[in-house]
This record gives structure tokens, C-alpha cells and sequence, in this order.
């Protein structure tokens, strides 16, 4: 039987979702809870996808399989029992056996958090980026306006990228002012490696007036990393907002 399950972790005291060699990930962390309540039979979980070093997530979207029966309900309050605080398990439902948490992707949403008072707020520090910087929400959107659709992202995501197709569709770009600062919303088919930080990195900049949406966009068309002149925002603002999954008839 195959199970998934809607996830919740603070990635401040995360290596990052997938395994490494050393260090505390979230993967490693619900594997050995599933493992526990397997009997020590190792269970491996499949993600909708990666979340890097201190990045969290609303709805990150597991799946694995199992012989075992158990109720949904000991399944999640099971898992919530043997992973530390900075984890919960929103949901767990039985699925079809030919269901993939990666494969399976319609769209992801990423949101990303920034302050801008002049003051520091050390309570903040892990949750939201500090950039205490007025930004023209005009210049702002016509550069989103530029970024939606389907692009080659090459000049947007980090020269390490594994992916061979750099081509991705930005469904929409949501640029919010709030109380306290600015919350940037990205809805897509798939993002790359570094690429929402480097999206947010370059709309500050555009915000700032330090570029313009006509250089943004000739960056664009130009598929290079370097072509584009701005720094890739910090990882603690990022958010794994939310994964939604193809109609399978």
C-alpha cells in the first residue's frame, strides 16, 4: 500500500530535506520514524522535491510504501510522536500505488517573506529576510509581468543546476505588501536549483531601482547566470508553500 502526507518543518536547524552524509535532514528524520514504526524494517520516503539548507516548508508532500495496516490517525500521530518539534504532519492518506510525490506535479508555490523596519527583529532573524529598503512595487510587478510564462531560467537558477532542460512556466508572480514588509508569492510547474532565491534576489533589486525590468528580461534571454547582475536572496525567507497534483483519470 502506498501512503502520503502533507508536512510541516522549520528548516533553521535543517541540512536541507534530502539526506547527506552528515548532518540533520528532514528525509533522514522521518525515515528513521517510519523505520521505528516498522519494526526496524527501513522504509524510504519520496518527496515533491528538495528544500535546501534553512528553508521551511507549509506543505512539503511525501509518499512510501508499506505491508503493514496501519490506521491513518497512528500513522500521523505516530510520526508525530517520533520527530522533534520543528516537524508536524498535517495529513496522511492511503493513495494508488502508482501515485508519485515527485513525478505526480502539477504546480508548486513558494512564498517569500521579507521586513523591511529599519530595526532587526532577532525573533524574525530564521523566518524572513531583513532588508530595510524602500522598493517601487510598480517597478516591481512590470518585471514579474516579464518573468511569467515559459522561459529558459538558465540566467535564474545557480550554475550548479543538474537539470539539463533549464525551461520552466511561472504561472503567476504575487507581490503583496504587508504590515511589516513584503511577501512574494511564485506558482509554477517546477523551479530550479536556487531559482526562487535568485527570482526574489532580483526583483529587490529591481524594487531598489538598481535594475531595471528591460535589463531583468535581457538577462533573461540571454540563458547565463552571470548575465544578471544581483545577489540570490537569503535561504530563511523561503517557504515550500503548497504542491498540487495531476487529475489522473
Amino acid at each position: 500500500m502506498r501512503y502520503k502526507a502533507i508536512i510541516q518543518y522549520d528548516g533553521s536547524q535543517f541540512l536541507g530535506y534530502q539526506i547527506q552524509a552528515t548532518g540533520r535532514t528532514v528525509q533522514d528524520e522521518l525515515q528513521k520514524a517510519l523505520t521505528k514504526m516498522h519494526k526496524g524494517t527501513p522504509v524510504k520516503i519520496h518527496a515533491s522535491g528538495r528544500t535546501d539548507t534553512g528553508v521551511h516548508a507549509k506543505g512539503q508532500v511525501v509518499h512510501w510504501d508499506s505491508e503493514l495496516t496501519i490506521p491513518l490517525e497512528g500513522y500521523q500521530r505516530g510520526l508525530e510522536t517520533l520527530t522533534a518539534d520543528d516537524i508536524a504532519i498535517v495529513a496522511v492518506e492511503q493513495v494508488a500505488d502508482d501515485f508519485h510525490a515527485r513525478y505526480d506535479v502539477a504546480a508548486k508555490e513558494y512564498r517569500y517573506f521579507v521586513k523591511t523596519a529599519a530595526q532587526r527583529d532577532p525573533f524574525t532573524r530564521h523566518y524572513a529576510l531583513h532588508y530595510p529598503f524602500s522598493l517601487d512595487e510598480s517597478r516591481m510587478n512590470e518585471a514579474a509581468r516579464l518573468l511569467e510564462g515559459e522561459h529558459d531560467f538558465t540566467s535564474f537558477c545557480s550554475a550548479r543546476t543538474e537539470r539539463d532542460s533549464k525551461v520552466r512556466t511561472l504561472y503567476a508572480i504575487t507581490i503583496n505588501r504587508n504590515v511589516d514588509g513584503w511577501e512574494f508569492s511564485f506558482k509554477g510547474s517546477g523551479f530550479l536549483y536556487n531559482m526562487v532565491r535568485i527570482l526574489v534576489g532580483a526583483l529587490l533589486s529591481v524594487g531598489q531601482q538598481k535594475l531595471t525590468p528591460q535589463e531583468l528580461q535581457a538577462a533573461l534571454e540571454k540563458k547565463d547566470r552571470t548575465a544578471l547582475n544581483c545577489r540570490t536572496a537569503p535561504p530563511q525567507g523561503l517557504y515550500l508553500w503548497e504542491v498540487s497534483y495531476k487529475e489522473k483519470n
